[in-house]
C-alpha cells in the first residue's frame, strides 16, 4: 500500500501547486489592473476593478470611460496575460478533475486486487440491490457486477466496491476477485449467461461457492451441472412462502423472526469444529451448550456426510469437521466461537 500513496502524493500534489499558483497570479493580475486604472485614468477603485473583470474574462462590454494610448496598452497587456492565465488555470483545473478520477478508480482496483473471502454479486436488479444491502449491513465483503456505468459509480461512491463490465466476459471477473473469492451470487435474468459464468467460474475458483437463480427447473438442472453449489427459482421460493403463510401462519412468524434475529440481540449462526477445539470429542450433554454458553443446537451437519440432522440427541457426538447451527445472544455466539469451537480463540463463522 505504501508505494501506492508515493506514487499518489507525487502524481497530485504539482497539479494542486500549478493550480493554487495560476489562481493566485490571476489574483495578482486583478490588483494590478484596479490600481494600474487607478494611476493611469485616474478612474475610482471600482471602475478599476470591473474594467479589469471584463477584459480578464473577455466578456467585452464597452469601456468605462474613453482610454489614453497608456491605458490601451496597458489594457492589451493585461488581457494578453490574462487570457493565457485563465486558460492555463481551466486546464490545470480539467486535468485535476481528471488525475483525481483516475486516482479513485486505481485506489478502488487496488482495494478490490486485495480483496479475498468476498462475495461477488452479479447482476444489481430488484432482488440484486436487496442482496448487496443484506450483505453490506452485515459487514459483509462484496464486489458488485453490473454493466451499467452510473450503479457502478453510485455504488463506489457509497462505499460499496462495484466494477462495471459484463460478467460473461472471465477479464471482468478476474477484476473482481474471483479466484480469491468465498462466493458468486449470479442474479442475472438470462439462465444461459447463468450456465456459463457458472463454468468460467468454477474453473476458476474450483472451492467457491455459487448461488444462481433460474426461471424454471430445466434451467435449474443446467446451472447446477455446470457446477454451482445452489440454485433458487424466486417463482417457487415466493409460492412456498405464500402456501407456508396460509397453512402453517404461527410457524411461519416464528421463522420470520429468527431470520431477523439481530434486531432482537439474537443471532442463528453455523459454527465448524475445527481440531483442538474445546468441545471436540465430547456429546452435547457433555458440553452443556445451554448453561455454559447460553445457546442452543438446533441442527448438527457431520463431516462424513454433509447431512442436516435436526433435533440432536444429548448423547450425540460433536466431531472435527462438524458444523454446528446454533441459535442464541450474538456475544455467546462469539464467546462460544473463541472459547469451544476454535483451537486459538479466532472466530470462523457464517451466518444461516
Amino acid at each position: 500500500m505504501a508505494p501506492f500513496r508515493r506514487w499518489q502524493l507525487r502524481e497530485r500534489t504539482p497539479q494542486r501547486l500549478e493550480v493554487a499558483y495560476s489562481i493566485s497570479f490571476l489574483f495578482f493580475l486583478f490588483v494590478v489592473g484596479t490600481f494600474g486604472y487607478r494611476y493611469l485614468e485616474d478612474w475610482t477603485l471600482i471602475d478599476g476593478l470591473y474594467m479589469s473583470f471584463i477584459t480578464l474574462t473577455t466578456i467585452g462590454f464597452s469601456e468605462v470611460d474613453e482610454l489614453s494610448d497608456a491605458g490601451r496598452i496597458f489594457t492589451m497587456v493585461i488581457g494578453i496575460i490574462g487570457i493565457g492565465s485563465v486558460g492555463v488555470v481551466t486546464y490545470r483545473w480539467a486535468r485535476l478533475l481528471v488525475a483525481g478520477t483516475l486516482i479513485r478508480n486505481r485506489r478502488r482496483m487496488h482495494q478490490i486486487k486485495r480483496m479475498k473471502n468476498h462475495y461477488i454479486i452479479c447482476g444489481y436488479g430488484r432482488v440484486g440491490k436487496e442482496v448487496t444491502r443484506i450483505l453490506f449491513q452485515a459487514h459483509k465483503p462484496l464486489v458488485v457486477l453490473d454493466k451499467d456505468e452510473n450503479i457502478t459509480a453510485q455504488l463506489n461512491a457509497t462505499g460499496i466496491h462495484a466494477v462495471t463490465g459484463d460478467a460473461v466476459h472471465d477479464a471482468t471477473l478476474l477484476e473482481a476477485g474471483i479466484t480469491k473469492a468465498e462466493g458468486l451470487i449470479i442474479l442475472l435474468p438470462d439462465d444461459a449467461q447463468s450456465v456459463y459464468i457458472t463454468l468460467v467460474a468454477r474453473e476458476k475458483n474450483p472451492d467457491l461457492f455459487i448461488l444462481a437463480r433460474a426461471s424454471d427447473a430445466i434451467s435449474r438442472r443446467r446451472i447446477l451441472q455446470a457446477g454451482a453449489s445452489q440454485v433458487i427459482l424466486p417463482v417457487q421460493v415466493g409460492a412456498e412462502r405464500i402456501a407456508q403463510v396460509i397453512l402453517r401462519p404461527q410457524v411461519d412468524q416464528f421463522m420470520s423472526q429468527v431470520l431477523q434475529a439481530e434486531d432482537l440481540g439474537l443471532g442463528m449462526e453455523e459454527i465448524v469444529i475445527e481440531e483442538g477445539a474445546a468441545v471436540a470429542g465430547k456429546t452435547l450433554s457433555q458440553v452443556d451448550f445451554r448453561n455454559s454458553w447460553e445457546t442452543m443446537v438446533v441442527a448438527i451437519i457431520k463431516h462424513f456426510d454433509q447431512k442436516m440432522h435436526f433435533y440432536p440427541k444429548p448423547d450425540d457426538l460433536v466431531e472435527v469437521g462438524d458444523t454446528l447451527i446454533v441459535l442464541g445472544s450474538i456475544e455467546m455466539i462469539e464467546k462460544l466461537a473463541q472459547e469451544g469451537c476454535k483451537p486459538q480463540g479466532k472466530v470462523s463463522r457464517k451466518k444461516s
